[in-house]
């Protein structure tokens, strides 16, 4: 009897709660191409560059049957399969496909948060009063079908934490929802690296401290993981424990956008520095015409193995968006005067708005050191 009270009124909660969708496209730019090209269909294709300096943008379903992956050295994806077919991206069928993707979501609420071309948020909870959240994302799914020709998984719950992890459960074409009164189990049986904001440093860090999955987390109070992370330690338990209370924002304006990279070996010596900061600047380019995002600063960054924090920037008079511009000025901060010789254990590119006058082309080189 204690149980079915339990359920009803978890149920009665999800009812007050939000009901936030979260939509990911299925191999977004791959799937455009076979849409586009039937000759590409059902075969392994790779959007992006087969050379030594070309990275796969994305994979198709059939390629990833080989291990092959989003931001992998074209070369290494050609080995993986040798079938591989690589097609050159044309961001305009994306950015045509990502408009007609909105108008569908737009149908349903004005609340729509995107992230990419290719993915977003939706804050459906005016839209389900007499009609599930898990059914009109059911309607969304059908409709982006019947008007793209393409395939979408979808998350439904109650925050945009599980909403996320939800749409990532049954891919490709996933349907799924994470209810309140299975949140806390769901998330304990999640390994340490599924957890937003965990990058591999800090995964090994937590593994370390005996934290591998959602239950150490949740194990671990407040005051330890703050003593162990910092500010960041707040966000970890709150993860873990199914509280996200960030709303869907429709107008949100990105400032920044990065990539970076921390490698199993530390780097020694400015050619495996060069050498690692190709593909970073390929996947980064991609990631701004993703997100449809413009910035004029570059901001590289360099972590020491012994954990000391370089950053250098510049910043031009125009946007930034182009693969071998943003190799081109990483490769250029790198070499300034005085940089780190000590080994290297990570590196990120970054590109930021800047408040420069952008009709000034203005270089700032400055080195920054933190400790």
């Amino acid at each position: 009897c204690r149980k079915i009270t339990a359920i009803a009124a978890s149920r009665c909660l999800f009812r007050t709660m939000r009901k936030i969708i979260h939509v990911d496209m299925d191999a977004f730019y791959a799937s455009v191409e076979q849409r586009d090209d039937s000759s590409l269909r059902g075969l392994p294709i790779a959007v992006g560059g087969a050379g030594g300096r070309g990275v796969v943008l994305t994979a198709s379903y059939e390629a990833r049957r080989f291990g092959v992956r989003s931001a992998m050295p074209g070369a290494l994806a050609r080995r993986l399969c040798p079938e591989l077919l690589f097609v050159r991206p044309r961001f305009d069928a994306y950015r045509a496909a990502s408009r007609a993707i909105r108008e569908v979501f737009l149908a349903w609420t004005p609340l729509v948060e995107p992230l990419s071309l290719d993915e977003a948020y939706l804050d459906v909870t005016a839209a389900c009063e007499g009609r599930p959240a898990m059914e009109i994302a059911r309607a969304i799914k059908e409709r982006i079908r019947v008007e793209t020709g393409l395939s979408a998984s979808a998350g439904v719950s109650f925050n945009k934490l599980l909403a996320k992890l939800a749409s990532d459960l049954r891919k490709p074409d996933g349907l799924s929802v994470i209810r309140p009164e299975k949140a806390v189990g769901f998330l304990s049986g999640l390994p340490i690296e599924r957890f937003h904001g965990v990058g591999p440093a800090t995964a090994a860090r937590m593994r370390s401290l005996g934290i591998a999955s959602g239950a150490d987390l949740q194990q671990r109070s407040e005051a330890e993981l703050k003593r162990a992370f910092g500010r960041s330690g707040l966000h970890y338990w709150r993860m873990a424990r199914a509280i996200d209370e960030r709303p869907v924002e429709p107008h949100r304006r990105r400032r920044s956008l990065s990539v970076e990279e921390t490698f199993a070996q530390d780097l020694r010596g400015r050619d495996g520095r060069c050498r690692e900061l190709t593909p970073l600047a390929d996947m980064l380019a991609e990631r701004l015409h993703k997100a449809g995002f413009a910035g004029r600063t570059l901001t590289l960054k360099i972590k020491l193995a012994d954990f000391r924090l370089v950053t250098r920037s510049i910043t031009l008079g125009h946007p930034l968006s182009d693969a071998a511009e943003i190799r081109e000025l990483a490769a250029t901060l790198l070499d300034r005067p005085g940089a780190p010789v000590a080994p290297v254990r990570l590196l990120g590119l970054g590109v930021s708005t800047a408040s420069a006058d952008p009709d000034r082309r203005q270089l700032d080189l400055g080195l920054e050191t933190q400790g």
